[in-house]
């Protein structure tokens, strides 16, 4: 897998924490040039600083998944002196924790915006580019809340359902120009993220023992895998860790 990445260009956003720093941290171990974006431009600085100092080219850039344009003017820099060979769309709100009758319409609408809104604008900046390019490979962070009906979730559920459904479609209209669109549903995953749900303690998923929810660095295994020559095969579907045959396939058993 090294030798496959080695030199090659990601983009991950949503890089500040969790899930796309440790998947920005994994790219650079396997060799390639990592941009990192996220709204919070100073602390992917930081982060990429690190990064620098370990030896990986990284990037820090600006990127707010719910403004269309910032998300072109993100990829157009990276553009300017790489290809764009991967992207990872990490980029997600778990806000607002609350039922249906009690939830607060802005923060139910930002929802739409980051989840649902944010992977729109991210596949439809970057596919251009890619089928100029010969190809390219777009992961979205999908969700076990896709397919479940939880108290408490009603964004969740239903931004992450289209989410998925929005993959499916880019991969029927984008495979024949060699663009890979996969979902890749890690399960439940110990982040700052999974500590809100834990104190809101307003579903099952709120209840779970923390030992349950496997780490974020796993997840980033996931991605690479995908990333890999073996990940067109999973174009268009969700791919899951919580399978054994998805665990085993990335390494986690």
């Amino acid at each position: 897998m090294s030798d496959y990445l080695k030199g090659k260009t990601v983009l991950v956003i949503g890089a500040s924490q969790g899930i796309g720093l440790a998947a920005a941290k994994k790219f650079g171990e396997q060799g390639a040039r990592v941009f990192l974006a996220a709204r919070s431009l100073d602390v992917i600085e930081k982060q990429s600083n690190l990064l620098i100092k370990q030896g990986v080219s990284a990037t820090a850039l600006h990127c707010d998944v719910t403004q269309y344009q910032s998300v072109v003017k993100c990829v157009e820099t990276v553009l300017a002196t790489d290809s764009l060979d991967f992207v990872v769309n990490s980029a997600g709100t778990i806000d607002p924790l609350a039922h249906l009758i009690n939830s607060d319409p802005d923060l139910w609408a930002k929802a739409v915006d980051v989840n649902l809104k944010g992977s729109y604008n991210v596949i439809r900046a970057c596919a251009p580019h890619m089928r100029s390019q010969g190809g390219g490979t777009i992961i979205n962070l999908s969700s076990g809340a896709a397919n479940s009906i939880l108290e408490g979730w009603s964004h969740y559920c239903s931004t992450k359902a289209a989410a998925k459904k929005l993959t499916e479609v880019a991969h029927k209209e984008l495979s024949h120009y060699n663009i890979h669109v996969i979902g890749l549903s890690p399960g439940t995953v110990a982040t700052e993220m999974m500590k809100k749900i834990r104190d809101a303690k307003i579903n099952v998923v709120s209840n779970l023992d923390w030992s349950s929810h496997i780490s974020p660095e796993s997840v980033a295994l996931g991605i690479v895998y995908l990333c890999g020559p073996e990940g067109g095969h999973y174009s268009g579907t969700d791919f899951s860790l919580k399978t054994e045959e998805g665990r085993k396939l990335v390494g986690l058993e």
